[in-house]
Order: C-alpha cells, then structure tokens, then sequence
C-alpha cells in the first residue's frame, strides 16, 4: 500500500483481503502501524512522525523491517498461491525500493496500490471514522484527536512522493474511484485485484438479501429443481411489499431475481425495477436434482459422505460445488460493490456464497451460514465489519437447515428436522420453525476480518 494517512489503505487493505480469501486465495494483511505500537506504544503524539525527529525515525523504520521480515517468513511457511499485503505509507521512492528489492530478489512479485484523495469531506470522513477509533487515539478527546493527526498527516505531506517509477507494478486510485492509473500489471493475479480495485467504491450502502418464498420442492424435503411456490411462498410473496416498505422505506430500490420460477414469483408483487441474473440461480446439484437428502445418502452413499467431509469443495455429479458457485458469484459481487440499494431474492446456497464474502465466513464457515426463509436479511458493510439485521413477516415456512452429518427427515406435516438435535437457529439466533410469528429485529455485530 501506497499513501498519506486517512486515504482509506486500510479499508482498501481489507476489502482486498476478503475479496481474495473469498475466492480461496490465502491471504495475510501486515500492518507497521501494529507493529509500530508495539515497539513504541500508544498515544504518540504528532511530533514522533515528524521526519526531523531521528530516534522516531529509527523505530517507525524498525518496525516496518519487522513486519516485511514476517511477511516474507509467512511467504516461505505457507504454501499455495498467497498474498501478503503490507499496510504501510510507504510514501518515498526510497522505502519503495527498499521493498521492490527485498521482495523480488527472493522471487516474490511486488504490486504497488496507491490511493490519492484530496477532497477534504473525504479526508475528514476517514478520520472521524476510522483513525479516531484507533488504538493511537483511545481516550482521547474527539477534537484534540483531530487536530493532532492533521499534524501528523502534514508531517507526511513534508516528503510524501507519489509513484512515477515506471519500473513498478502499480496501480493509483484517485478520489475515491474517479480516476485510475495502471502500469505494468503483469499477471493474471495482479489483474484480478485491479479489476476488483476498479470496481471497489466506498460510499455507504445498504444490500437485502431474501430466499424465494417455501417451495413446493421444500415441502418434499427436494433439493434444485424449478417448482413454483407452495401456498405459503404465495404469502410470503404477497406480504413482502408491505415488509419491504416497513423495514426498507421508499427509497428507491432495484431488485434483482435467479431466473428460476420460484425467485420471480416471489418478486412480482414488488413495485420496483427487476432485473433476472443466471449467475443468482441456485446451485446445480446434477445427478440429484430433485431428489431428498435421505435418497442421495442411500443411492450415492460415498458422495453423501464426501460432501459432509468438505461440503465447500465437494462437486455435485454433473453438478457444481460452492467453490464453483463462488466464482459464478464473482461479477454479482463486482455490481454489488458498485451499486446500493439491491434487493436480492435468490436461493439458499447462492445467498451463502454472497452473505459470505460481506460477512468474511471461512470456507469451512460459508456452506453452513443459516438463511432462513422468509426473511429479508439487511447488511450494511463498514470499514472493516458488517452490520447485519433481519426482518421476519408472519408466514411459516419449513426449515432447511440441514447441520454437518446430519440427514433430514419429516417430524410434523411440513416441517423437515432430524429428532438427533434441536431447532436449527436461524442467522441472528432465532428458532426458525414452521409456526413463526413476527420476531423482533436483532441487530448484530460482527468483526469479518
């Protein structure tokens, strides 16, 4: 990472983190602003960063060879393809090649990411967000915060250099996203985060996700398959214009269905824009669409146990697996990281894959996330969290949980639990059985990353 203070290169830092873990690319964030508290402390005031102060300047360089020497040791200790991203200002022409030449020389490909914002609302927006809840600010009066870190932003300002090494991979994003300058991106990998860079936006947003209201296949206990809704998805459809509009407001919204039957009759009463994406279709199960998890365990005994074994990587004869529908998933994300206000209704694997990337789930995590149905589920992605609520309307439906190792099996007229173990919860924590009624909202926080 590459720029002044309060440009966002951490949040960049993160949403690429998660990004490429998602995708199921090992990667680690080294951040020398930790490694400079540990060494140094906290609270410093803004005349440690001032580059006429020597034995600043001796420990702020110590702690960025300590966290350069661990990411280069983690390079070495892991293996597959991994990527170390090196949250620091890095803002001379000297620290970068320091860095090109420790990296390169031992086959490790550099890449350089640049933000430059001048736009003041920006800047204070940053600060007010992000740097005053730092570990460098606690218990610290808000004001006094503020105008110690714009010192110690000018400090940097003094002898910052932005990149024009044309020998550099970089990329340099300006004003949050308006303009872009790209120099010799020379992989598929570098390409990737650039395209990712290009589509990445920081303005607040809000995402809904649903599932398509009950199925008549849910009802059968069947997975895939294209049937229409059952009495109670009709509902469902019914009252989610009115749920919307309680929880969602009148803001203008733009939905977004799986070109499957069930997803588009539950969307038809809503009065706004719909838009049908094949990537949102549910995951092909192959050999055993339409079947119940009971006939897959007795005909495919060894795929049954295969996919409990590792239910992410685990592919479907004829089918996919979530690893698959990740990257089928890939450009959906791309559109949500540009747009706000989407309103998905989709399925319950491929909202998992989505909820995933936002709320930063492991892959051993993401195949087991709880999606109830009938359910908006509300994120509102922060800097380095997202914040997650849910709105339930008072129509019951069956649950199709199903936890690691367990089979399904029919208890009462329509709902599918297996008698070994109690009510699957649903994402926030609720029981999520047929009888529900409306549940209070529960908000959650959560730390992704």
């Amino acid at each position: 990472m590459v720029g002044l203070p309060a440009r966002g290169k951490t949040y960049i830092s993160y949403k690429v983190s998660r990004y490429l873990t998602w995708l199921g690319i090992k990667t680690h964030i080294f951040s020398v602003g930790n490694y400079r508290r540990k060494i140094a402390g906290l609270n410093l005031p803004h005349t440690f960063f001032d580059t006429n102060n020597m034995e600043a300047m001796k420990i702020r360089h110590e702690a960025a060879m300590m966290a350069l020497n661990d990411m280069i040791q983690w390079f070495f200790k892991e293996e597959g393809t991994l990527v170390g991203i090196l949250d620091a200002t890095n803002s001379s022409k000297k620290a970068r090649a320091w860095i090109n030449q420790e990296l390169t020389c031992r086959g490790i490909q550099v890449l350089f990411i640049e933000s430059i914002c001048d736009n003041e609302k920006v800047i204070m927006s940053n600060i007010k967000d992000v740097k005053l809840s730092s570990p460098d600010y606690c218990n610290r009066d808000p004001k006094a915060a503020t105008e110690d870190f714009m010192k110690r932003i000018s400090h940097y300002e003094a002898t910052y250099e932005t990149i024009t090494e044309q020998d550099l991979s970089y990329i340099k994003l300006i004003n949050v996203g308006s303009q872009y300058i790209i120099n010799m991106i020379r992989s598929y990998l570098e390409s990737r985060i650039v395209y990712y860079l290009m589509n990445l936006h920081t303005r607040p947003k809000r995402i809904w996700f649903s599932r398509h209201g009950e199925s008549l296949f849910n009802l059968e206990d069947k997975i895939g398959g294209d049937s229409g809704l059952s009495p109670r998805g009709e509902q469902y459809a019914l009252k989610l214009p009115e749920l919307v509009k309680q929880n969602i407001g009148d803001r203008p919204l733009t939905v977004w269905t799986s070109s499957m039957t069930r997803t588009i009759q539950t969307a038809r009463h809503l009065p706004f824009p719909k838009k049908q994406w094949k990537a949102l279709d549910e995951l092909d199960t192959g050999v055993c669409d339409g079947m119940t998890y009971d006939e897959i365990a007795a005909k495919y005994p060894d795929d049954f146990s295969r996919r409990d074994e590792d239910k992410f990587n685990y592919r479907y004869r004829g089918g996919e697996s979530y690893r698959d529908l990740v990257l089928r998933l890939e450009p959906v994300i791309m559109d949500l990281e540009r747009h706000e206000n989407i309103l998905i209704i989709s399925h319950q694997a491929t909202i998992r894959c989505m909820y995933a990337y936002f709320m930063g789930l492991s892959h051993e995590e993401l195949p087991y996330a709880r999606i109830p149905l009938h359910t908006i589920i509300e994120l509102k992605p922060k800097a380095f969290s997202c914040e997650e609520k849910l709105y339930k309307v008072d129509v019951g439906a069956v649950d199709t949980f199903r936890p690691k190792g367990q089979k399904s099996r029919r208890l009462t007229n329509d709902t599918f639990v297996d008698s070994s173990i109690p009510l699957a919860e649903g994402a926030s924590g609720e029981i999520a059985d047929a009888n529900t009624s409306i549940l209070p909202i529960t908000p959650i926080s959560v730390t992704p990353c």
